[in-house]
């Protein structure tokens, strides 16, 4: 079992990396409320696909906790009944965590294949805590990394819910993203632990603090940029999906340095990549996140210049993430050899 541990760390975190793109794309969709209730979706462990699913229907058994739409309003089911040839309100209790009461199947199935892909990551994680069980007397690190790991996939399960329950207020969102973020980090940490053949030239002390001034600019970046969607959410709401063109056009200062201080990413690392090509030798990670800072601020002047076209949001944050997991691991392997 202690062999499936490495292959249950990269499936862990591919998964993880999976979710916080589709949860990209339900922002970028405005699906967040396609599931109103959680962890159940309209009540259902598989969430309907058409309105009238929902309507109330006389002479049918519903199940304690289920949801339907009467006048624009969410009603809970209080118990398991059957109901009768009238409606009955003693039946159901009013759903009072939010008013939103809308059906868009687009957005319920959105928002339930990111919902599945948490369970899934979730499922992988419990796993890796299994296999590293059995490495316990030769390696407790790593079982305590998935132990927390695993806990910190439970903490933001819950913060998915209290996402939902607050009606996607965009602060619970950010903190719901830098959570990804950090279980992310405690991935990439134990990934860095399996690497042994690490080349002696990566063992140069001076790499590390450019290592550590690199991951700290990105997380510099990575929070100004979720500040920068926070508004750009504020504006998808006080406009609409087709107005994409007006969500910038009184952006904040922070924009502005935001889209500049990728500038001072970029030189950081070419200066590194200049040390690397003097001693003939560049890491393939290192070519890995050279690329991606390209791609990301390519993704951003799509996003400024074209007026956010499909897919470039969760693009961008995908990009993001996967340049902070790969500075992550170059740190942590650059410290643990010098």
């Amino acid at each position: 079992m202690k062999n499936l541990y490495r292959p249950f760390l990269i499936l862990s975190l591919s998964l993880v990396y999976l979710v916080i793109l589709a949860g990209a794309v339900v922002r970028m969709t405005g699906s967040g409320m396609g599931c109103p209730d959680w962890p159940k979706c309209f009540g259902y462990l598989i969430p309907p696909t058409e309105r009238a699913q929902l309507d109330w229907k006389p002479n049918h058994q519903y199940q304690n906790g289920q949801v339907i739409i009467v006048e624009k309003s969410l009603r809970v089911a209080a118990e398991d009944f059957t109901s009768k040839e009238n409606y009955n309100a003693s039946n159901w209790e009013a759903y009072t965590k939010h008013d939103y009461a809308v059906f868009n199947p687009t957005h319920t199935w959105i928002e339930f294949i990111n919902r599945l892909l948490g369970a899934l990551a979730g499922l992988a994680t419990l796993l890796l805590l299994i296999s590293a069980l059995w490495r316990f007397k030769s390696d407790a690190l790593a079982t305590l990394g998935s132990l927390l790991v695993v806990l910190g996939m439970g903490f933001q399960g819950w913060l998915g819910k209290t996402v939902v329950d607050s009606n996607l207020l965009p602060y619970k969102i950010s903190i719901h993203m830098a959570m990804a973020l950090l279980i992310v980090l405690l991935l990439v940490y134990l990934l860095s632990r399996e690497q042994k053949n690490i080349p002696k030239l990566i063992q140069i002390k001076q790499f590390q603090g450019l290592a550590l001034i690199a991951l700290t600019l990105s997380l510099i970046q990575i929070a100004m940029g979720t500040q920068v969607r926070q508004f750009v959410d504020e504006q998808m709401h006080a406009l609409d999906l087709t107005q994409a063109s007006l969500w910038l056009a009184e952006a904040p200062l922070l924009f502005y340095i935001h889209r500049s201080f990728s500038i001072a990413v970029l030189l950081v690392h070419l200066y590194w990549g200049y040390l690397f090509f003097k001693n003939n030798y560049i890491p393939l990670v290192f070519k890995g996140i050279v690329s991606l800072i390209g791609l990301e601020i390519l993704t951003g002047i799509w996003m400024y210049y074209f007026d956010f076209p499909f897919s470039s949001q969760p693009l961008h944050l995908i990009l993001a993430a996967l340049l902070f997991g790969a500075q992550s691991y170059l740190l942590f392997v650059v410290k643990r050899k010098t």
